[in-house]
């Protein structure tokens, strides 16, 4: 057991451990190759299998207690070094004492511990990650579908039923996987809104589909001033919801309005879609007052409307987050 100075001198040590299982990977290689030792070398002397060694250098696991302890009495080396703490001199200690006696077996223990919920975590979060680019793949390629199926299909009616699928397909996956692609700890009402926001895209997209193919089937038949209408209608409700929805969703990558800054920063997404929530109603009003009066011109009116709705919350987000990175904010 450490005297009480080196248990001291340890629990400082410990405190101000940075980088976890990261530096005891980087110093079982630096110190094998400083021994100029190849994995199979230091696995024979340390009665394990080449691939233990990689593991441990790669950070994919932790040696155990009695494993670290003869990995640093191999090299030469206190154990405290082997796991990247940093000691402070201490001048009633010998210098570069024995491999054990600057850190209690228990100390050891409960750093070993630590440095494996950390790579547990790690582990998790890579998981995790190669499952959401599993799940982003395929809505992608959805997505990707839903284009080539439009673009290429002659039967409008057929066309129109190959979106609809691909597109429905493509939110009930990221309904299914909604705390997965989020990455947050959401509280009953921003995952509510998550969900209603799913739900309400998948709706939108079932009435336009179906509408398209009832028309183009000859089951439905609209003038052109009913296709004006209709066209306007969907416009002016999607507006309309994401006023009301927008303040409600939570920062995410998947849902709301992804731009490069609201992305990268919280704040500067609650920016945007506060103020999509103010702006949504008025510009909303305002294209279907235009669409009454000037319906000769609904494609520019439309891409105005389009334009402010997006624009105004877009240009105040990305001020917001410019000052904010340039501490202005």
């Amino acid at each position: 057991m450490c005297s009480p100075a080196q248990k001291t001198r340890t629990m400082r040590c410990l405190r101000t451990t940075k980088g976890g299982h990261t530096m005891i990977e980087e110093n079982i290689r630096r110190l094998r190759k400083n021994a100029k030792m190849s994995q199979e070398d230091l696995a024979e002397k340390l009665s394990v299998v080449r691939q233990t060694v990689s593991k441990w250098e790669r950070g994919l696991s932790v040696p155990d207690a009695e494993m670290v302890i003869k990995i640093a009495a191999l090299f030469n080396v206190p154990v405290s070094e082997l796991l990247g703490m940093e000691t402070q001199a201490d001048d009633s200690a010998a210098p570069h004492s024995a491999t054990v006696s600057d850190i209690s077996i228990k100390e050891l223990t409960e750093e070993l511990a630590r440095l494996n919920a950390e790579l547990a975590e790690k582990n998790k979060a890579e998981r995790r990650m190669k499952l959401v680019s599993q799940k982003r793949g395929v809505i992608l390629l959805l997505c990707f579908a839903a284009v080539i199926f439009s673009a290429n299909i002659q039967n409008q009616t057929l066309a129109a039923c190959a979106v609809g699928v691909c597109s429905t397909a493509a939110l009930l996956i990221l309904y299914k996987n909604l705390a997965l692609f989020t990455d947050t700890v959401a509280d009953e009402m921003h995952t509510r809104a998550l969900t209603i926001t799913t739900f309400f895209n998948i709706g939108m997209i079932l009435v336009v589909i179906t509408v398209t193919m009832l028309t183009e089937s000859g089951v439905l038949t609209l003038s052109a001033s009913g296709e004006k209408i209709f066209a306007t209608a969907v416009v002016a409700v999607i507006i309309i919801f994401s006023g009301m929805i927008s303040p409600r969703l939570p920062f995410n990558r998947h849902t709301g309005l992804r731009l490069p800054w609201t992305v990268r920063d919280e704040a500067t997404w609650n920016v945007a879609h506060r103020i999509l929530g103010i702006t949504a109603l008025p510009v909303a009003l305002f294209y279907i007052a235009a669409a009454i009066v000037a319906d000769d011109h609904m494609k520019t009116i439309t891409l105005c409307a389009v334009a402010f709705w997006i624009g105004i919350p877009a240009a105040v987000s990305y001020i917001y987050y410019q000052r904010k990175m340039h501490g202005r904010a």
